[in-house]
């Protein structure tokens, strides 16, 4: 039973692990062009993410970079110019392809340029230390708290699987059905070509007199 208990124990925070996604970026951008990073996001997820402009000639100031995040829709969630640091945060409203680009503003300013991107969603977003002050719990009661969240992000994370899984098999089921139909049709046409041809033959070599 103890075994068991600890197992469990291991599942749960084997699964904590992986739901607190939280990435470190790196990114090094070219003198003209943008830089871009997309990360596929099911609908209402808090996302959280700050980045820093690090010149690697250590030109002074620092260049300065243009920030855009847009959604899945093409929906425009962060803009800002002439940036050196930064940070957004949004809930997602939208599932799907997340893109952020950065660029520099003056492809002129000399040396490269790299970002750095602490880049952070679902229960790893979340500030714990104020839930912690705020509710005033800790130590144990706190762990809970993120396993309690954890379990709800999983259980989230699953039926987003599940409705993708259902929006593929519909969309397999669809195309699979489609060219069953085409097959038949194509199936069909030969048919009726091959029909017209022997009776177009039959009727030439009658009028040849040669059957």
């Amino acid at each position: 039973m103890a075994k068991k208990s600890r197992l469990v124990l291991q599942v749960i925070l084997l699964m904590l692990i992986l739901v607190q996604n939280g990435d470190c970026i790196w990114l090094n951008l070219p003198k003209s062009g943008r830089k871009c990073v997309t990360e596929e996001i099911h609908n209402n997820v808090v996302v959280l993410a700050d980045y820093v402009v690090i010149s690697d000639v250590h030109i002074h100031p620092t260049p300065s970079i243009t920030t855009k995040v847009t959604s899945p829709y093409g929906n425009i969630l962060h803009h800002k110019e002439n940036a050196t640091h930064g940070q957004f945060a949004f809930t997602t409203n939208e599932a799907g392809q997340y893109l952020v680009c950065f660029w520099a503003d003056d492809p002129n300013q000399g040396g490269a340029l790299s970002v750095n991107i602490d880049w952070r969603t679902g229960i790893a977003a979340k500030d714990w230390e104020s839930v912690a002050r705020k509710e005033k719990i800790e130590g144990v009661e706190l762990e809970l708290r993120k396993l309690e969240a954890a379990v709800e992000a999983i259980h989230d994370n699953l039926l987003y699987l599940k409705s993708r899984e259902a929006e593929i098999r519909e969309v397999s089921e669809t195309t699979n059905s489609r060219v069953a139909w085409y097959s038949i049709l194509s199936l069909a046409i030969c048919i009726a070509a091959s029909v017209a041809q022997l009776w177009y033959l039959t009727r030439f070599f009658q009028k040849k007199k040669l059957i």
